[in-house]
């Protein structure tokens, strides 16, 4: 069977009516026409609706901005595929033309398989700049202040935890293809041969999960990283501290023990103030120098 692909961009509703199949639920249809969300990122799933079947592709970019995320609906018949995609700017971040130019003969459950297995692909790529970012933040975190780095390290675990709950619901999506729970009449839409190829793009997102499980796990690493540093500096400063308080001590225990805050006792031999400079210097220097010994300073 000879099978149709349209792909639109910000359809107006005659443009998606005349596409669609007829019978479309309104409610697939408002939710076709419907404006990106500020704030609401979207979440992937594929729904059988008599006729056809509905679903919610979420492509990622690396960037933790407005258009991290971008929505690609689809609805698909035995004979039509149509995609509807929100252009963000001048237009849509994911080229699916390298798909669309398909050979026209595949059928519907293939193409659409094409374009999940594509979406997943690209998450691989997603990977890699999370990874980048990553040993990146490893390696400048000795020259970072802790609050910058305290800073990226949460921007980056926000992003990991979103952007893994986008790859659990596309790979829900692929499983429930696997499963045979979406399905048109008798595997009109997805045969077994389609099922078994929605298999291995199922692996290909199970990969992507434990991937992104184990880039939370260096997050962590970086976390304990800089949880160390910052009691490596504490103790650091609590050692000179100490150095300060014992280079005080015998100055302080010679001046109160002379009493130099009398007045006229400074005449006398052995109570001058050359006496008791000379006994806090040659401390201080003494203490100094075992310090320096002991390698405490």
């Amino acid at each position: 069977m000879t099978s149709r692909w349209l792909d639109l961009v910000d359809p107006s509703r005659e443009e998606l009516d005349s596409a669609l199949p007829a019978g479309c639920d309104p409610d697939v249809i408002e939710e076709l026409l419907a404006a990106p969300r500020p704030g609401r990122k979207p979440h992937p799933i594929i729904e059988a609706h008599g006729a056809y079947v509905f679903g919610v592709l979420v492509v990622m970019s690396p960037e933790a901005d407005a258009r991290a995320y971008e929505r690609i609906d689809f609805v698909a018949t035995p004979d039509r595929l149509v995609t509807v995609r929100r252009s963000a700017g001048a237009s849509p971040e994911y080229d699916m033309n390298a798909l669309r130019s398909a050979p026209a003969e595949a059928p519907v459950g293939v193409l659409v398989q094409r374009l999940v297995d594509d979406i997943a692909d690209t998450y691989l790529d997603l990977l890699d700049s999370i990874y980048a970012e990553i040993n990146e933040l490893e390696d400048d975190i000795d020259t970072l202040s802790p609050a910058r780095v305290r800073l990226r390290l949460g921007e980056l675990r926000r992003m990991l935890l979103h952007r893994r709950r986008v790859v659990s619901g596309m790979r829900a999506v692929a499983r429930r293809v696997l499963d045979g729970r979406v399905e048109i009449g008798e595997h009109d839409l997805f045969p077994p041969p389609v099922e078994r190829l929605f298999g291995d793009t199922y692996d290909t997102l199970v990969r992507v999960t434990e991937e992104f499980d184990v880039a939370r796990d260096l997050l962590s690493g970086v976390r304990d990283h800089l949880q160390s540093k910052v009691a490596e500096n504490q103790n650091e400063v609590g050692k000179k501290l100490t150095v300060i308080a014992s280079l005080v001590l015998v100055p302080s225990l010679v001046v109160g023990f002379y009493g130099q805050n009398f007045a006229g006792e400074f005449d006398r031999g052995y109570w001058t103030l050359a006496v008791s400079t000379s006994l806090i210097v040659g401390s201080t220097l003494v203490q100094l120098a075992i310090f320096r010994w002991r390698r405490w300073i």
